[in-house]
């Protein structure tokens, strides 16, 4: 017997899921969509309308010490040490969801969308790291652990250009 029928019921309760994700982001219910619009509730960034092809950055940040900076909004969700930077025009910040550095059997067809850890790279600091290593920039870069190490904001809070709230860390858990 094949599994058509609740292949078939599956996608249809696909579909109505990302529908309401669509519906609540107000973007398509794709990974990246949706950590912009968790990135702009929680940090209070304001997102750009541009085309998604030809921007360098997603927004700005409208609140707190990085008020008027650009940022990149990444969500990796699985931790594979890899940024896929933009630099034309760079942005100020790289803000970056991580998820799982664990692939287990399980997750190696469907990676599970969590946030294990943030991390915020400056921009302009990042690229001058990477070109002294001679380090080829652009789609998929791969990034060190140390400077991730430096980067993260959380759930550690080594980066100290921005520093989160209670608030803002009872919002991120929700995604662990």
């Amino acid at each position: 017997m094949n599994d058509l029928t609740q292949l078939a019921s599956l996608l249809k309760s696909r579909d109505t899921i990302d529908y309401k994700i669509a519906a609540m982001v107000g973007r398509p219910a794709q990974v990246q969509s949706v950590g912009e619009y968790i990135a702009s509730v929680i940090f209070g960034i304001t997102l750009t309308e541009e085309e998604m092809t030809h921007k360098s950055s997603d927004g700005h940040f409208s609140r707190g010490p990085l008020t008027g900076q650009t940022v990149d909004v990444q969500w990796r969700t699985k931790h594979d040490g890899i940024l896929h930077l933009k630099t034309d025009p760079l942005p100020d910040y790289y803000l970056v969801f991580v998820g799982s550095k664990e692939a287990t059997a399980l997750h190696s067809l469907s990676i599970p969308w969590v946030i294990e850890s943030v991390h915020l790279f400056h921009s302009s600091e990042l690229l001058n790291a990477l070109r002294e290593r001679g380090v080829q920039l652009g789609t998929g870069t791969s990034i060190t652990g140390p400077l991730w190490e430096r980067a993260e904001i959380y759930p550690t809070q080594r980066e100290n250009r921005l520093i989160l709230s209670n608030d803002q860390r009872t919002m991120l858990a929700l995604f662990r």
